[in-house]
């Protein structure tokens, strides 16, 4: 019935402190709908920002900047992505450690955006390296 995600809803308090963490330390891919909405494009998928003080209808019950929990599969190996964060001083809260993603084991790096939500960042471990 379902063939994947489209977009997801990040809920921000502040679009610009947003889009300049997402697009400088994560490399998205910004577009601009309107004032209240940008699309960080992640892939075929966007990660839609809303302001948390929007008028948009309909949207979640209690959207609530730093509820977010997401895990973002890298195409480098950890060791270089997390040169890059401590470039930017961007602090890695743990990692990278390993874990269990949707089609297997994985290693991950976690983090968080300026509002508190927490980003993991994995790659897929090789086998025998669990």
């Amino acid at each position: 019935m379902l063939s994947g995600l489209d977009h997801l809803v990040i809920t921000v308090t502040d679009i610009s402190r947003a889009v300049d963490f997402y697009s400088r330390v994560l490399g998205l891919e910004v577009r601009y709908r309107d004032r209240e909405r940008v699309d960080l494009m992640l892939g075929d998928l966007a990660l839609r920002l809303h302001w948390t003080a929007t008028d948009i209808e309909p949207r979640a019950a209690t959207p609530t900047p730093g509820s977010l929990d997401l895990c973002l599969r890298s195409l480098l190996p950890l060791e270089e992505v997390q040169r890059h964060l401590e470039a930017l001083d961007v602090e890695v809260e743990l990692g990278p450690v390993p874990r269990q993603g949707a089609n297997g084991p994985i290693e991950s790096l976690y983090l968080r955006d300026p509002d508190g939500n927490l980003l993991e960042i994995s790659r897929a471990m090789k086998p025998g390296s669990e």
